[in-house]
């Protein structure tokens, strides 16, 4: 599996769609709405690191466990 497509789907499905909408995931994130959209897509998007990062920092994640956790 592409990795952008398997980051993307595992925000989408562990974080994002536990979240109350996806308007206050990004808010909560501090990234635009429209990014958490493009994310939310099946087929995904081409993620920055710098966005990925930003959201694991929120979290109180580091980027390897993030990447453990899809690796699973």
């Amino acid at each position: 599996m592409e990795i952008n497509k398997a980051i993307c789907n595992y925000i989408a499905k562990e974080w994002i769609a536990k979240a109350k909408s996806k308007r206050a995931f990004a808010f909560e994130h501090d990234i635009d709405e429209k990014i958490v959209r493009k994310i939310s897509q099946k087929e995904g998007y081409n993620i920055p690191l710098k966005t990925i990062h930003r959201i694991c920092e929120v979290r109180g994640i580091k980027l390897s466990q993030l990447f453990k956790s899809i690796h699973q």
